[in-house]
């Protein structure tokens, strides 16, 4: 089993569920729920509960919620390697849903902007491993820097390499000559229909992954409802793999991580396109079928 190494965030999600339409510059009725929560965090924690040998590098503040991150992660199986840091507190991320099931988040990064090179664990980064980066680390400034020594040192030990693309907004103030740029040398690129038109300027997500592979000999676009798709360097046409039904959905907090998750484990064991994406979906529906961005405990 090939171990996965994951450099990301690490969050508090504070959910609001609004019952009703937003009354701006007013009260609206809403249930809010907290949860663990970071992109990076998401995906160790379902990487670990599906199976698979996981640690996650990240920083967390010396605060309360910190610790209760931290023993959630160990409660998962993942190999927790957090740095505490002093002085900032651990990252919070506001999820205000709508009446009808829209998704806008306020995060600050908290103790996350912090991470350095010198937090990540040299004896992670061995030959016959996978890092996962996740794109938050590279957008944020502070802790850019150790996301791209992170990708060096992977390189440089000779581990397969995936990337994400964090959220469209921040990825476009950020730009996509940099980030494509800071990505080098990855294998696998994961984004969604928006973050791919950023970085390509396509609306198609089949041209945009096309455009893609120019940078990353493979390119995968999750594409919500309609499923997700693949696309290599050296094929003409996309594999796609329709999404799961799902009778209820929960939560949508978290499925493009629970979706990566899923798709990792069979792309490293070599299995066909079609069946990893069908993983991802697979826990991408398990996931909106839940409360929260993470596995239930």
């Amino acid at each position: 089993m090939t171990r996965v190494v994951v450099v990301g965030d690490l969050m508090t999600d504070a959910v609001a569920r609004a019952k009703f339409p937003l009354a701006r510059a007013s009260d609206t009725p809403a249930v809010v729920t907290m949860h663990g929560g970071g992109s990076g965090a998401n995906i160790a924690s379902w990487l670990a509960v599906e199976g698979s040998e996981v640690a996650f590098i990240g920083r967390r503040g010396a605060d309360i919620t910190g610790r209760n991150r931290d023993m959630e992660l160990m409660g998962y199986g993942v190999d927790a390697r957090l740095v505490m840091d002093p002085e900032r507190p651990t990252g919070t991320c506001v999820v205000l849903v709508t009446h009808k099931g829209e998704r806008t988040m306020l995060s600050d990064p908290g103790a996350n902007a912090a991470l350095s090179p010198e937090d990540l664990p040299r004896d992670l980064f061995t030959a016959g491993g996978h890092l996962h980066m996740s794109g938050y680390t590279l957008i944020n400034e502070g802790s850019r820097d150790a996301g791209l020594a992170a990708l060096d040192m992977a390189r440089r030990a000779g581990m397969s390499i995936s990337v994400d693309c964090a959220s469209a907004a921040p990825l476009e103030r950020t730009g996509a000559e940099p980030f494509l740029e800071w990505t080098d040398g990855a294998k696998l690129l994961f984004a969604n229909a928006d973050q791919a038109r950023v970085l390509t300027g396509r609306d198609d997500p089949s041209a945009a992954a096309k455009v893609l592979t120019a940078w990353f000999p493979q390119v995968v676009i999750k594409l919500n409802t309609e499923g997700a798709l693949w696309f290599s360097n050296n094929r003409s046409e996309p594999v796609r793999a329709p999404a799961e039904v799902v009778d209820r959905v929960v939560d949508g907090t978290g499925a493009g991580d629970a979706f990566t998750a899923g798709f990792l484990p069979a792309w490293l064991d070599g299995k066909p396109p079609a069946e990893a994406l069908a993983a991802g979906n697979a826990l991408a529906a398990k996931c909106i079928a839940n409360l929260g961005a993470r596995p239930r405990l």
